[in-house]
């Protein structure tokens, strides 16, 4: 039987799935992220999937999201979308010390992923984390700096006003390319990623993802098998039921076989 928990570490609220017969050994251990303006009970099916595979999986809440919401419209939520991205990658580590040190999650066995935002998150968090051993983005890209910049464009064709000054974007900018993949492709070390991405996404441009994908093929010339993108031509912003078994599936043959 799989069950999900409701738990909370430093005060932040996640869920934790896992089958029962199970609650108390050490596991293969998933952390999957959601996305912008979701919250963490949205990604609950990828959760029993993975825990019906023999994971150990949390979903955790981003802050300004979900349970810790603050009522902030959609677009003033969205001028806090690189301190979320942030944030996120850096608990990320806090939910990962606890259940290895717990003995509940096997650290060579920790597989990340996410949508949308949450992909972003996961890409990241390669720059970061050498513990990710296996990680998955579904409709999320690594190239922080030109993210920011469409994002910027894509904010003055709406007609939604700037807050920030031409230093202040300059230095967010500074602040993200630390955590572009993009501009340090040679973190990834050949560890498995799979890709999975709509051609008519409008929300997180295909073109930035193929980009970085078709840029690293050649790190991969060795293990091919660890580098894969899955192109939906027909999807936007939504990961179809192809792109789930996908996901699932990548992550057991790189984490339980």
């Amino acid at each position: 039987m799989i069950i999900v928990e409701k738990s909370w570490l430093k005060n932040n609220p996640y869920l934790h799935i896992v089958n029962k017969n199970d609650q108390q050994e050490k596991l293969p251990f998933i952390i999957f992220n959601h996305g912008f303006t979701s919250a963490k009970e949205h990604n609950l099916h990828y959760a029993y999937l993975l825990a019906e595979k023999g994971f150990r999986v949390i979903l955790p809440e981003a802050i300004y999201h979900g349970e810790r919401e603050q009522g902030l419209s959609e677009n003033a939520l969205y001028k806090h979308f690189w301190e979320i991205v942030i944030k996120t990658i850096h608990e990320l580590n806090d939910y990962k010390e606890y259940y290895v040190n717990e003995g509940l999650a096997d650290q060579e066995q920790i597989g990340l992923a996410g949508t949308s935002m949450g992909g972003i998150v996961t890409l990241g968090a390669l720059t970061k984390y050498k513990w990710i051993k296996a990680a998955v983005s579904l409709m999320g890209m690594p190239a922080y700096e030109e993210y920011l910049h469409w994002q910027i464009e894509q904010m003055q064709r709406l007609g939604i006003g700037l807050s920030f000054t031409k230093e202040q974007i300059e230095e967010q900018l500074s602040f993200l390319r630390q955590f572009d993949l993009s501009l340090q492709p040679e973190k990834l070390g050949n560890r498995p990623l799979l890709f999975w991405h709509g051609k008519k996404d409008p929300i997180v441009p295909f073109h930035l993802t193929y980009q970085f994908y078709q840029s690293v093929k050649d790190d991969y010339e060795e293990t091919p098998a660890n580098l894969h993108f899955i192109s939906d031509e027909n999807a936007d912003h939504k990961v179809s039921r192809e792109g789930l078994q996908a996901a699932v599936s990548w992550l057991e043959k790189h984490l339980l076989t």
